[in-house]
Parts: structure tokens; sequence; C-alpha cells
């Protein structure tokens, strides 16, 4: 909350509402920019986040979390999956009101390639993230098997 305060008063009134319109503008451009490679959820302008579904990509057998991890490999954190619960195969995208035009052109490309690499190699694109020192993790064990605890020998 101390953060959330801090930057309000360092933004004060005008600035808050910029940064909120700034969000909008953000969300919609990426929006335009996907739209060509990535089945909208809602096909109306967004407001500061646009959700996206993976209906073009799964008839090459790829899925939400497959592109999301991919994404990982290309030096992006993975945007929201399977949110909102009302859209099937969902990923949110919400660019901050601080994202400059260049990476978000970045992220646009990046998530263009994953389309492109769907077509031509869906098992690349499902044995991601590969370039990191964890690979994909088993998620179902994980959850039905939480592993909370730290223990040195495992650091």
């Amino acid at each position: 909350m101390v953060r959330a305060y801090t930057y309000i008063c360092e933004l004060g009134a005008e600035g808050v509402q910029k940064a909120g319109q700034d969000a909008v503008l953000l969300a919609n451009y990426v929006r335009k920019r996907l739209a060509p490679h990535y089945e909208i959820a809602f096909d109306r302008a967004c407001m500061h986040e646009v959700v996206f579904t993976d209906k073009r990509q799964i008839k090459n057998g790829v899925k939400t979390l497959d592109i999301a991890k991919r994404l990982i490999d290309k030096g992006f954190h993975a945007p929201t999956v399977y949110f909102p619960l009302i859209v099937e195969e969902a990923f949110m995208v919400e660019p901050t009101e601080t994202e400059s035009k260049q990476t978000l052109d970045a992220f646009a490309s990046a998530l263009h390639r994953i389309v492109e690499e769907a077509k031509q190699s869906p098992a690349s694109i499902k044995a991601a993230p590969s370039r990191l020192p964890v690979s994909r993790i088993d998620e179902v064990r994980a959850a039905r098997e939480p592993d909370l605890r730290w223990r040195p020998d495992r650091a």
C-alpha cells in the first residue's frame, strides 16, 4: 500500500489520469497488433487489458500454456493465462502505462513468431521453455504433491 500511495502522490491527480489513459491506449495498441494472429476474446475496444485465446493455434496442437512458456524463451514474462475463467484458453495481456512502443512491438513480434513456429514446429513450442536452467514442470504433480519446504540439500 505504501508503494501504491507513493506512486499516486508522485503522479498527482493529472498524472494518475494520464497513466490510466496510457494503459488503455497501450492495451488497444497490443490488441490491434495481435489481432491478425490471435483470436480476440471480446471484439471491442478494451480498457487496460486485452484477452486473447488460442483458437487459431490449437489446430497445430499448441495451447495457451505452451504460448506462455514459449514467451519466456523469447525474453518476456508470460501473461496471465486461463483467466478470465469465462474465456476458454484465455491469455490476458496488461501492458503497464510505462511500457515503450519498442517494447510492445518486440512483444507483439515475439507472439507473431510463436504463431509461425506453431505452424512449422509445434513440438518446439510444447517443449518450452528450453533456454532456462529449469524446463517445464509437471504441473499436475506439483498441484497434487506440493513441496512447500526449503531444504538446504536442494539449494
